[in-house]
């Protein structure tokens, strides 16, 4: 595990607005990438494995010493030949590896602390098929990322969290090819989310990544879901690229026999409307996914899913038209054990598999979208979602350009992972500042998300403010959401654990409350007495009094406390303590479970935390 510091990323801030010049002319030139639902689904060759990689501070691999975008950059993976008039200082042949998915932090010392552009390479044989398109689909890579593949521009994309796919169809070639990759997960003010969070910024190729080859005409996006007003009706769209008007399209689910056709319009979307009998409902107790299959042309799809409505009455929560009580916890992409960015089947399973084992019927995925194993792992276990939009803290919400990029990242999180029926909330946000600015631009952003998906729940995490031993909750956003989310940590940030026993709650609205996060600090194995911080017992007196608390307010309809495990942060630097980890989980990062779990635990199993009307 890293632990020497090398800050060679603070190298690389010095260059960074003309870096952000290139960048938008590169911008213009490059194919836009696109967001595919149901991906995963896809037959693909991975890319998975090995990737040679070259630190570029200065980002001389793309830019001349005069700031000016090379032709002969490093993307065309030169070799040296004799004769040459000229140098070649670079040779990913002779270049260290790194694993692929996999955040560069944690595999080696000395890119612990970088930020900055780091160069991948790697090589692959593939076939091409006649009558059809490639797709390059990366899972995730952080911040920002430039692709080539044998040499030509493939696409560029910004935002580390969204899965993306560039057209690679006239790049790619019958044998050996080669892709390269730029990627650059440097701070700035104007991304999303901006220069300050608190957690690791992980950089790299971070997710699962491939090759996906689909027929000329094929469905790149879909939305099917249960009526909310008809009864034992399914409807929803799926939308082709590359069809023209009247296309036909075909939805099957074979074990309720059901079947539906449709044709599609001339923007290539077919609406989709059709009944099904005996449809059991996916639910906690009952995660039920059917077998779907989606025909198109030459283009079939092969999901699992499942199918359950979720709405608000007054100050309810409803599921499957039934009241429920949201009993959750908080959960970032940090891998168990091996810390760095989750990513895997396996990092899921664990993930999730200790919520179950707390009582846990929900997560909140924070802050940002996560891998769809996580959602997926969600489906078959029985788990519903918050996943939420990077927009954190301090974000320069008076630009039009910071805007456009949360909403288009809230676009590929919608348009990747709308089919899962475990996510039930869309978040727009995290403690973001009570302005009129700041409300004006969620606001839109939570018009976005319905235009998006109508057959979720928007929510947010709020700030809440104090008179008193009294705790207000009136942010003007919550105007806009169906369920308020508020952040608290009574005992730790402010007071004393036992303060929360005296603390009322002022609610200014008549909609469902979550208490998205509250807890405290504490290192595993270090013990004392109730009131010494850093300890297990401290941690542990604020969950006793915090869920006395949270009994006492009337519309409490969920919580998820902060959180269910360890994971790094640079704003966590207390040696002996914190050792740059936010120490707030339940588990730590080696998977030792603290006091406070169990306390949580019992309350969850025995029903002794909320009601759910």
């Amino acid at each position: 595990m890293p632990s020497s510091r090398f800050p060679l990323g603070r190298i690389a801030l010095a260059c960074a607005t003309l870096i952000c010049c290139g960048v938008a002319a590169w911008s213009q030139a490059a194919n836009a990438p696109l967001a595919f639902t149901g991906a995963d689904r896809r037959p693909a060759l991975s890319l998975n494995g090995d990737w040679a990689y070259i630190v570029d501070p200065y980002f001389s691999g793309l830019f001349s010493f005069h700031h000016e975008e090379k032709k002969n950059g490093w993307f065309l993976n030169r070799k040296a030949q004799p004769g040459d008039t000229g140098p070649t200082e670079y040779d990913f042949d002779k270049a260290p590896k790194l694993k692929v998915p996999g955040d560069w932090n944690t595999q080696r010392e000395s890119l612990f602390f970088y930020e900055g552009p780091i160069w991948y390479q790697r090589n692959f044989t593939y076939q091409p098929q006649a009558h059809s398109r490639v797709y390059l689909h990366v899972g995730a890579a952080n911040y920002h990322s430039w692709w080539w593949v044998n040499g030509k521009r493939a696409c560029e994309h910004e935002g580390g969290f969204t899965a993306f796919n560039c057209d690679v169809t006239e790049a790619v070639h019958a044998g050996d090819n080669f892709i390269v990759a730029a990627v650059d997960n440097t701070r700035r003010e104007d991304n999303v989310p901006t220069l300050e969070t608190d957690w690791w910024n992980y950089g790299g190729i971070t997710r699962e990544i491939s090759l996906i080859t689909v027929p000329n005409t094929f469905i790149d996006q879909y939305d099917l879901h249960l009526s909310p007003t008809e009864d034992g009706v399914i409807e929803g769209w799926a939308h082709l690229t590359g069809a023209s008007a009247g296309a036909p399209v075909e939805v099957e689910i074979p074990e309720l026999h059901a079947k539906a056709h449709a044709t599609t319009n001339a923007n290539g979307k077919a609406a989709i409307h059709f009944s099904v009998s005996g449809l059991e409902r996916w639910s906690p107790e009952h995660p039920k996914l059917y077998a779907v299959t989606l025909h198109a042309d030459a283009d079939s799809i092969n999901e699992q899913m499942g199918f359950r409505t979720i709405e608000t009455r007054g100050t309810q929560i409803l599921l499957n038209g039934k009241p429920v009580f949201l009993r959750g916890i908080s959960i970032h992409a940090e891998a168990p054990y091996r810390t760095g960015r989750a990513w895997s089947d396996k990092d899921a399973e664990t993930l999730l598999g200790w919520a179950k084992d707390l009582g846990c019927n929900f997560v909140r995925l924070a802050h940002y979208p996560h891998d769809e194993t996580m959602q997926r792992a969600a489906d078959r276990m029985g788990i519903m979602v918050w996943s939420e939009n990077p927009v954190y803290w301090a974000l320069k919400f008076d630009s039009p350009q910071v805007y456009d990029k949360a909403s288009h990242q809230l676009e590929e999180e919608i348009g990747t992972l709308r089919n899962h029926a475990s996510i039930i909330l869309w978040s727009m946000a995290n403690e973001t500042p009570n302005n009129p600015t700041r409300t004006d631009f969620i606001t839109r952003l939570a018009a976005k998300a319905r235009e998006l998906d109508n057959s979720r729940l928007i929510t947010a995490a709020l700030l809440v403010h104090a008179q008193g031993n009294t705790k207000i909750v009136d942010d003007p956003l919550g105007n806009v959401l169906d369920v308020i989310g508020v952040n608290e940590y009574i005992g730790w940030y402010e007071a004393h654990p036992e303060t929360a026993d005296v603390t009322q709650w002022d609610i200014r609205y008549d909609k469902p409350l979550i208490v998205s996060e509250f807890g405290g600090d504490a290192k595993a194995g270090l013990h004392g007495r109730d009131n010494d911080r850093w300890t297990e017992e401290y941690q542990a007196n604020i969950y006793r009094h915090q869920i006395g608390m949270l009994n006492r307010i009337p519309q409490l309809r969920g919580m998820s406390p902060w959180l269910l495990m360890d994971f790094r942060s640079p704003n966590r630097p207390l040696a002996g303590i914190q050792d740059e980890f936010n120490r707030k989980g339940l588990i730590s990062d080696q998977g030792e479970k603290k006091q406070a779990y169990y306390i949580l635990q019992k309350a969850y199993k025995e029903g002794a935390v909320g009601k759910p009307e």
